[in-house]
C-alpha cells in the first residue's frame, strides 16, 4: 500500500525543512507570467476548433469548426498589449519573475521573446503549444518536448531548465523529461509550498510546485471581479506565510496570465501588490529557477530536503 497509486498523501507533515532562503528571508516570492498567446488551439493551426481557455466569456459560441474571431482576439490582446503592461510594473519595480513560456508563441512575437531575455527573467518551458500533454501520445509528447527546446533556445538564446504542462501531466511526461536530461526540475504538481523531490529511475528529481490559488485564471471564472480582490487575496496569502516565516520560511507562487491581468483594471492590483511586498523586509523576490538551484544546494536529496 505505500507505493497507492504513486502518490504522496503525508509529504513534510508537521516538520517541513528550514527553507533557508538567501539573507533569512521569511518568504520566497515567485511570479509567473503564463505566455501562451499563439500557441493555443485554433483553426489556422489545424486543431479543427478555436480555443477559448481563460478569455472574457465561457464555454463555445460559436459553432466547432469554425474560427471564433472573438475568442482569437481576446488572446491577442494578451500580447499585444497586457504583455507590454505587465512587463513595465516589473521593470518599474527592479523585480524578477519567471515566463511559463509556449514555445510557439515566443516564436510568433520575437520582440516579446527579446524583451524577456533583456529584462533577464527565467523561463520555465509551458511546452511547445499551449495544449493538454495528457491528450499526447507518449511520442507525440517526446517530440513537443524537443521541439520547444529547440525552438527557445533559438527565440531567447537558452534552453529552458524547468518544466510546466498546461494544467497537469500525462502519465508519461515525467518520465520523458527525465529522458531528455537536461531539466532541473519540473512544476507539474500543486501540492505543497516547498520544493521536494520524487524519486525516478533510482535518481531524485525536482518539484517545485505551483498555484491555481493565488493565480488570476479566478477571473475567468468569476472569483475575482476587480484589481482590489486580487490584491486582498495575494496579500492574506503573503501575510499568513510571512508570519509564519519566522520559524517556518515557505515560498509563494503568483500566477498571471497577461490576456486576463494585462487588462488596466486588474494590473492595479498586482501593482498594488507588487508595492505591498516591497515595503516588507526579509522577502526574496526571486525567479523560479533560482529556487531550484537553491534547494538543490542546500537540501539535497536525502539531506532533510525530500519526502523520504
Amino acid at each position: 500500500m505505500s507505493n497507492w497509486l504513486d502518490r504522496d498523501l503525508v509529504g513534510y507533515g508537521a516538520k517541513p525543512p528550514h527553507a533557508n532562503w538567501p539573507n533569512g528571508a521569511r518568504i520566497a516570492l515567485n511570479f509567473v507570467l503564463n505566455y501562451e498567446e499563439g500557441s493555443e488551439y485554433s483553426i489556422g493551426d489545424g486543431d479543427g476548433v478555436t480555443d477559448t481557455g481563460l478569455i472574457e466569456i465561457s464555454g463555445m459560441t460559436v459553432a466547432r469548426g469554425e474560427r471564433d474571431l472573438a475568442a482569437e482576439s481576446m488572446f491577442e490582446y494578451g500580447s499585444r498589449v497586457g504583455f507590454w503592461r505587465i512587463m513595465r510594473l516589473f521593470a518599474e519595480r527592479d523585480m524578477p519573475m519567471t515566463v511559463f513560456a509556449c514555445a510557439l508563441a515566443l516564436e510568433r512575437n520575437p520582440d516579446a521573446a527579446e524583451a524577456i531575455k533583456a529584462a533577464g527573467h527565467d523561463i520555465c518551458c509551458h511546452g511547445w503549444r499551449w495544449v493538454e500533454h495528457f491528450k499526447l501520445s507518449e511520442e507525440e509528447e517526446r517530440e513537443h518536448i524537443r521541439l520547444a527546446i529547440e525552438s527557445l533556445k533559438k527565440t531567447v538564446g537558452e534552453r529552458p531548465f524547468g518544466w510546466y504542462c498546461r494544467y497537469g501531466p500525462s502519465v508519461n511526461t515525467r518520465r520523458l523529461l527525465l529522458e531528455e536530461g537536461g531539466f532541473l526540475y519540473d512544476s507539474d504538481t500543486y501540492n505543497d509550498e516547498l520544493p521536494y523531490y520524487v524519486p525516478r529511475d533510482g535518481k531524485p528529481h525536482l518539484l517545485v510546485p505551483y498555484t491555481l490559488t493565488n493565480n488570476d485564471l479566478k477571473f475567468g471564472n468569476g472569483t475575482f471581479g476587480s484589481g482590489e480582490d486580487f490584491f486582498v487575496y495575494l496579500r492574506e496569502t503573503f501575510d499568513m506565510l510571512y508570519e509564519e516565516g519566522k520559524t517556518t520560511p515557505k515560498m509563494m507562487s503568483v500566477g498571471m496570465h497577461q490576456r486576463l491581468l494585462g487588462h488596466p483594471g486588474r494590473a492595479s492590483g498586482l501593482a498594488k501588490f507588487m508595492d505591498y511586498v516591497a515595503s516588507k523586509p526579509d522577502v526574496w523576490v526571486c525567479k523560479r529557477l533560482d529556487i531550484a538551484r537553491h534547494w538543490l544546494a542546500e537540501h539535497p536529496y536525502g539531506e532533510g530536503g525530500d519526502h523520504a
